[in-house]
């Protein structure tokens, strides 16, 4: 792992830190592990320009487990991705004596990254560590970014020629054999994408079909 100074934001060198960077590096694939050291640097560089004060350790752990819950490693049978990494990075944090209010913190950061128009209300690094997935996945806030952060960024954490394909199928690989999981999220964009038979849950339908008379 590379510690780069990117706009004055280096990756912790904290013992926590690099715990977290070597059960990450071994767990996940290049293409995650690589994408987590970006959500940190741009959701760090986020918080730099909107002056936010948070905690780098926090941040950097958010979002190198933001992922875990895609990896067969620590994806459950029935949660939602985003619920299994947070439950993996509270049990990491447990392990290291870290306290419950920090532990809550990281454990929302990762658990409400895909929910939008409500981790900006939370602490920071909640904020922040979506911010950082908006920018390195869907390009929001890519202009906000100076040209010579995003591609220091980038060259330390490469992207490849084909991270846009290869996302949505670590999504897909992380969660279609749970896809119960999806409804009310945007995942279910990915299996609707990738199965063409695959049905949505409609909120409507569910209150209108209800065993409710009325």
């Amino acid at each position: 792992m590379s510690n780069l100074s990117i706009g004055g934001i280096r990756i912790p060198d904290s013992k926590l830190a690099l715990a977290a960077t070597e059960l990450v590096r071994d767990t996940e694939s290049d293409l995650l592990f690589h994408h987590s050291a970006r959500v940190y640097y741009f959701g760090a560089l986020a918080g730099q320009r909107q002056n936010l004060k948070y905690d780098s350790e926090l941040l950097y752990i958010g979002a190198m487990f933001h992922d875990m819950g895609l990896t067969k490693e620590y994806s459950s049978a029935t949660e939602r991705f985003e619920v299994d990494g947070a439950n993996a990075a509270q049990a990491f944090l447990r392990q290291h004596g870290i306290d419950e209010r920090s532990i809550e913190i990281v454990w929302d950061a990762i658990a409400l990254h895909t929910t939008p128009g409500i981790p900006k209300h939370k602490k920071p690094e909640v904020a922040l560590v979506t911010a950082g997935v908006d920018m390195d996945v869907l390009g929001i806030g890519y202009l906000d970014v100076p040209d010579a952060q995003r591609e220091a960024v980038v060259q330390a954490h490469p992207r490849g020629d084909h991270f846009k394909e290869q996302i949505i199928h670590a999504f897909y690989d992380g969660f279609s054999q749970k896809p119960e999981t999806t409804w009310g999220t945007m995942n279910d964009d990915v299996l609707a994408l990738r199965e063409p038979n695959f049905k949505r849950a409609n909120f409507c339908s569910i209150i209108l079909n209800s065993a409710w008379r009325a």
